[in-house]
């Protein structure tokens, strides 16, 4: 009986321990990657559960897809047949593909900034030339550094777990942060942008610029960081201008040469394939009809000349700004300037960017700290979480069942 006892002991035991060891593995993973890591496979899981789900549902609507948008599913089909993946490409997805598989001796299309789709080239190379499968690939690697460096930024501005913490999870609930997850340039952009200001905000200039060369080659915006990220230094010695802190800051800040550096590159690669250094901007014209216009007379216009829909896009830009301009700290002047660089400029492309301001928004990214600050209290919190989960659900669903133009 004592053996017997002692067998039945055992079997609890070590039924018991598997969660032990599970806790301990976990907590040797160093921080943040654990939380990081977690957040990261619960909105992937998530969000590939609603998708799937929310097209199989919609596969019997009379009508769907709408005729503009059938093309864009056929696409989708041939990136992959598994729709858990192949739902994650949506228009633009499918030019950067192109530009990823287009032979380097050839190319000669500027439409976009070159970082995303010469990224892919080498990857696809690991899976027998799949360059869909590669963008999406190097996207959800961006996001994943991007959630650790939001983590890591929040922690250095705010000086606390529970606050960075929230600041990663409501940059994961934006309204249309599920775009994180796909194949376009948002993950890439923002986890660039936040990996720059951590490193400034630690003195780090010479990585700093490193990083700000590829951010500018990432989006076309991304060279005009330089500007916050110059007032983030002139703000660690007090924004003194005597002579002696001017030859302090060229000292320490030459780095940031290396962000408008990046964009000139980008500019004298089109004009070695081209002969044109306006290359970008004139791709941009021809095909959609960009032209540098008032950002604030097409706010304007959107708000009372445009649709209803233009007009949702464009206030909640203008909320994004109120949220961060309300939350505003000294310290924090950076912040505010970077939030308006990353709303104007995109307005200041006219109003074909109605269509795809939602998108834009996403790398306003002080609007979740400001958020994370607001909701220290545990009800607070809980609310705001809820109202936006629901929020980017609805608008998630829009994206999926085939009106993907309302948010890019």
């Amino acid at each position: 009986m004592s053996q017997g006892r002692g067998a039945a002991d055992d079997r609890p035991t070590g039924v018991r321990g598997w969660p032990g060891r599970a806790r301990r593995a976990a907590a040797r993973v160093p921080a943040p990657w654990g939380y990081v890591l977690a957040v990261f496979a619960g909105s992937k899981l998530a969000l590939s559960l609603v998708g799937v789900i929310a097209l199989t549902a919609w596969d019997g609507v009379p009508g769907a897809p709408p005729p503009d948008e059938a093309m864009m599913r056929d696409q989708q089909h041939a990136a992959s047949p598994y729709r858990w993946v192949s739902l994650w490409f949506a228009w633009d997805s499918f030019l950067y593909d192109h530009l990823a598989r287009r032979p380097l001796a050839g190319w000669d299309e500027f439409a976009f900034p070159l970082l995303y789709p010469f990224l892919a080239r080498p990857v696809a190379a690991l899976f027998g030339g799949d360059t869909a499968l590669a963008l999406l690939l190097v996207a959800n690697v961006a996001f994943l550094f991007q959630l650790y460096y939001a983590h890591r930024l929040g922690e250095l501005l705010t000086g606390d777990d529970a606050t960075a913490r929230r600041f990663v999870r409501y940059l994961l609930l934006l309204p249309v942060a599920f775009l994180f997850q796909a194949a376009l340039t948002e993950s890439l952009f923002l986890c660039l942008a936040l990996a720059a200001f951590h490193l400034a905000e630690r003195r780090r200039w010479l990585l700093v610029g490193v990083v700000g060369f590829f951010l500018a080659l990432s989006r076309s915006v991304g060279f005009l960081v330089v500007v916050p990220l110059a007032l983030v230094l002139l703000r660690q010695h007090s924004y003194r201008l005597n002579a002696r802190a001017l030859l302090r800051y060229a000292r320490l800040g030459w780095p940031l040469a290396l962000l408008p550096a990046g964009w000139l590159t980008f500019m004298a690669f089109a004009a070695w394939r081209t002969g044109d250094w306006f290359a970008y901007q004139h791709a941009q014209e021809r095909g959609w009809g960009i032209r540098v216009q008032d950002p604030l007379w097409v706010a304007y216009h959107g708000l009372t000349g445009g649709s209803a829909a233009d007009a949702a896009r464009v206030w909640l830009a203008v909320a994004v700004v109120a949220v961060v301009a309300a939350g505003y700290r000294r310290a924090e002047l950076p912040y505010l300037v970077y939030t308006l660089i990353v709303v104007l400029v995109p307005l200041s492309m006219g109003p074909p960017v109605y269509k795809s301001l939602l998108r834009y928004l996403l790398a306003a990214f002080p609007v979740g700290l400001v958020l994370a600050r607001w909701a220290r209290h545990a009800t607070a919190d809980t609310w705001l979480t809820a109202a936006l989960a629901l929020l980017q659900g609805a608008l998630f669903v829009v994206w999926l069942t085939y009106w993907t133009h309302f948010v890019i």
